[in-house]
């Protein structure tokens, strides 16, 4: 084989190397940048509650329907949306529904539980002091919730401040609250 021929030879290798790794790239990247949105899997999650000290994942509420809100105690809009979702949370808590809302506050989880404590809020608060909720969720600002249903897929994701409560909202709830997971049960 003479030189040019070589030359052809590694030139197609090279390109076959070329192409094989970018694909390669692509196939991998694709698995970690799939968009949340309604239907997606809810990503899991790990942070702290506020009020025992206990870490919580996401697999705690399997099987529920969840109102996952992610907020920081400095995000006015947030504090304006908290009154409606305890209304929520007094309503159809009896009934299920759980209200999980992940702090991503840079302070300690002790000034968090204190900002709780002082708006008498009884749903679930979780501290995410690393924020990594916000990369797994994709969320872009605060607060940001997602619906999720019992099957663990997101139903809905919002953005900015919600008057939880509102007769359309808890009818939404209702709803989810009454279907079956696939494994039959409610």
């Amino acid at each position: 084989m003479n030189s040019r021929s070589r030359v052809k030879v590694l030139a197609g290798v090279g390109s076959i190397i070329a192409i094989s790794a970018a694909v390669l790239a692509a196939v991998a990247l694709t698995n970690d940048v799939r968009p949340i949105r309604p239907g997606s899997r809810a990503p899991g999650f790990r942070a702290v509650n506020v009020a025992t000290g206990d870490t919580v994942v996401l697999e705690n509420y399997a099987g529920d329907v969840v109102l996952l809100n992610i907020w920081a105690t400095i995000c006015a809009p947030c504090e304006i949306e908290m009154p409606s979702m305890q209304r929520l949370y007094e309503q159809l808590g009896p009934s299920g529904l759980k209200i999980v809302a992940v702090s991503v506050d840079d302070d300690d989880s002790e000034l968090v539980r204190r900002w709780v404590d002082e708006r008498g809020l009884t749903f679930d608060v979780l501290h995410d002091r690393s924020g990594s909720i916000m990369t797994d969720y994709q969320a872009t600002g605060w607060p940001e919730s997602f619906i999720i249903g019992k099957d663990g897929l997101i139903v809905r994701k919002v953005w900015g401040a919600a008057e939880w409560d509102d007769p359309a909202e808890v009818a939404v709830f209702e709803r989810l609250l009454q279907t079956t997971t696939p494994d039959g049960e409610d």
